[in-house]
Parts: structure tokens; C-alpha cells; sequence
């Protein structure tokens, strides 16, 4: 009891604001006092949790999580629940490869862990857990070589695929005209905020998997730009930015000739603009 105390001071001494929470963690990830005393070392120099005890949880599923990699946010949940919600639609399912499969497709680039991909994809049911296998096809894709490491340990085992490479020239050419889901979850951190971000994200996480260039746009823009040449007719892209970027974004995605339309929650604090393929998409 006494070493419980003494943790969870430490841990509150270093700024950690659920540390009875995370003693508990630490302490049950732990198979021996040593291996403790190294975890709670990384936490206490500020390494974030999730890397620390090597998961997170994220839409009800436990991502594997590498140090180095960049950590899901929770508000991202709230882009999984739209995609899924989009998918259900009735009127959705019109992609030209429906006639010989029936599996949504769903790409998610930038993906990091691969947390969102396969978030979707349990929703769908066809993801860890899933009930129905083959009614997803999941492709995941990434720049960092070490997120891509880290996105096989999670996507492979649910039957999904990774690639490495820079946005769509990571991904095979058979893909092209077939994608009824495109998450990129790309970084729109203006360059010059990226020092005013928490050490955790700023000292532990990929500068590629923060830094959005001079607006914090860079990277979705390319995004939005070769989106329409990947999307099923009727496909839709997703991403997640910031409120005040959030009209720019849709104005860019209108610009390749998307449908784009602005999705606020304020429970998540997060803002997802979609770019569809088809009209029918917009609500």
C-alpha cells in the first residue's frame, strides 16, 4: 500500500494528472518491481502513457502501441463513428466493385498505429471481433517506416494490409477507382505551433506525424487533390482538422471536385471535413 502511495506521488509530482489511474496501470503492466521502476522512469520523463505500457485504447479495441509512434487521440473517434455511420446508409453501397464483392474498402492513410482503419472496420464488423469476415477490406498506409511496423502488428492479425510511402504511392494501383472510405488522418499542426504542443506529443511523437506545413493544410491538401482518382463513385474521404481550418479544408476538397461538407462535435472537441464522390453522401 505504502509503494502505491509512493508511486502515485511520484506521478503526480511529474505533472500527471490521473495518477492513481496510471499507478494502477504501470503497476499491472509491470512482471517485476525492476520492470516498474523502467516504466515509471519513461512516464516520469515524460514519455506518453500509451507508449510506456505499449497500448491504447481507442474505439473499444486495444492498439498496439510502439514508442516513437505517433499515440490515437480519442477525438478521432468521432471521424470512425461518421465513416461507419456513412457506410450503413442504404444508398452508399454503389461502388462498380460490388458486382464482384461485396466488401466496403476502406484505406487509411497517415495511419499511424492503424487505429483508425481498423476501428472502422470493427464497426463493420469485419474488423478484430468482427462477425461477418470478408465484408471489409482494409488497406493501411503510412510514411514513417516505424508506424508502418507498428500498423502490421495491428492490422495484420484482422486480415488487413500495409504499405509504406508517401500518401497514395503507397498503395497498389488495383486500388485505384475502388475506395468507398479514405481516412487520412494527416497532420494539421501549423509549423510554427508545433512548439506550443504538450512534451508529450512535441519530445516523443514523429515531427512527420505533427507538422502540417505553414497553414497546417500541406498534407491534407495533397490528400484532397488525388483523392477523386481513388474513391469508388460514391466514395468518401475523411479527415480531421482543427474548427478554424475546417472551412479552408472543405473549400479545398470542393476545389477537386468533392462534395465537402463540415462535421463539428463539441463532446470530442473535433471537426471532420468529408469529400464525397457522389452527392447522395451529403445529408
Amino acid at each position: 500500500m505504502e509503494e502505491n502511495l509512493a508511486l502515485v506521488a511520484r506521478l503526480r509530482a511529474a505533472g500527471c494528472v490521473f495518477a492513481e489511474d496510471e499507478a494502477e496501470l504501470l503497476s499491472s503492466t509491470a512482471r517485476s518491481p525492476a520492470e516498474l521502476d523502467a516504466l515509471v522512469e519513461r512516464r516520469v520523463a515524460g514519455e506518453p502513457l500509451e507508449q510506456v505500457v505499449g497500448w491504447a485504447e481507442f474505439a473499444g479495441l486495444r492498439i498496439l502501441v510502439s514508442p516513437g509512434v505517433f499515440v490515437p487521440r480519442r477525438r478521432s473517434e468521432f471521424l470512425v463513428g461518421l465513416a461507419a455511420a456513412l457506410i450503413r446508409r442504404k444508398d452508399v453501397r454503389l461502388s462498380p466493385a460490388a458486382s464482384v464483392s461485396t466488401a466496403t474498402v476502406i484505406v487509411d492513410l497517415c495511419c499511424g498505429t492503424g487505429a483508425l482503419g481498423l476501428a472502422v472496420a470493427a464497426e463493420l464488423g469485419g474488423g478484430p471481433g468482427g462477425s461477418t469476415p470478408g465484408t471489409v477490406e482494409l488497406h493501411s498506409a503510412d510514411l514513417d517506416p516505424a508506424a508502418v511496423a507498428c500498423a502490421e502488428r495491428n492490422v495484420t492479425p484482422a486480415g488487413g494490409r500495409v504499405y509504406g510511402g508517401d500518401l497514395f504511392d503507397a498503395l497498389p494501383s488495383a486500388l485505384r477507382g475502388r475506395v468507398d472510405v479514405l481516412i487520412c488522418n494527416a497532420p494539421y499542426v501549423p509549423s510554427a505551433e508545433v512548439a506550443f504542443l504538450p512534451a508529450e506529443a512535441r519530445d516523443h511523437e514523429p515531427l512527420v506525424a505533427l507538422d502540417g506545413g505553414l497553414d497546417g493544410l500541406s498534407v491534407l491538401r495533397r490528400a484532397a487533390s488525388g483523392a477523386p482518382s481513388w474513391l469508388a463513385p460514391g466514395g468518401v474521404l475523411l479527415v480531421e482538422t482543427s474548427e478554424r481550418q475546417a472551412q479552408e479544408m472543405a473549400s479545398a476538397m470542393a476545389s477537386a471536385g468533392l462534395v465537402a461538407r463540415v462535421h463539428a462535435d463539441e463532446e470530442y472537441g473535433a471537426a471532420v471535413v468529408t469529400g464525397a464522390a457522389h452527392s447522395r453522401w451529403v445529408s
